[in-house]
């Protein structure tokens, strides 16, 4: 019995859902989402509550329903919120700086990085060594996150690169000399 979704989720005020067979639509405050889901999970609003419920036991129904409340979840929370995620760049002469909607990294490379915000993302950068990734689709702003990451990732010796905020990266002591 998957105890995440057999739990109903509240709608709070200002944030609409609309199901239309496996489609469900969330319009609030910031936004609205759409997506379809799959066709054996069923789907209901209720006095603002939501519930999603399996037609039997499968072990692929077990990990459809679990998965389907907490998309859902998602959705009502970005759109009554949004989502963020918060990077670090560490390194000497290393810096972001933003240039209208997009971003231009100084990595130590010869050349600068551009990256463009996808559609419905936006990025604040509060000073040259943090950027913050926010929108309402908590799948799209951890990817572009993670995209960010991959353009120069930290490394274990001198702690150089972009990093989560939230990140501990273990570092290594290096060569131990001659003795």
């Amino acid at each position: 019995m998957s105890r995440i979704g057999n739990s109903p989720i509240n709608v709070p005020e200002g944030v609409t859902v609309k199901v239309d067979g496996q489609k469900v639509t969330v319009t609030g405050p910031k936004g609205t989402l759409e997506k379809e889901f799959h066709k054996n999970m069923d789907i209901a609003v209720e006095n603002n509550v939501i519930t999603v419920k399996r037609p039997n036991d499968e072990p692929e129904n077990k990990a459809l329903h679990g998965l389907t409340r907490t998309l859902i979840k998602n959705m009502v929370i970005g759109v009554k919120d949004e989502f963020k995620k918060e990077l670090e760049i560490n390194g000497v002469g290393y810096r972001v700086q933003k240039k209208g909607n997009d971003l231009v990294l100084t990595l130590g490379y010869s050349h600068p990085v551009e990256m463009k915000a996808p559609e419905g993302i936006t990025f604040d950068v509060p000073n040259q060594n943090q950027i913050i990734v926010r929108g309402i689709d908590k799948e799209l702003v951890g990817q572009t996150a993670a995209v960010i990451r991959t353009k120069r990732p930290p490394e274990v010796y001198r702690g150089k690169g972009i990093k989560y905020a939230d990140e501990v990266i273990r570092r290594k002591e290096g060569k131990a000399g001659k003795k």
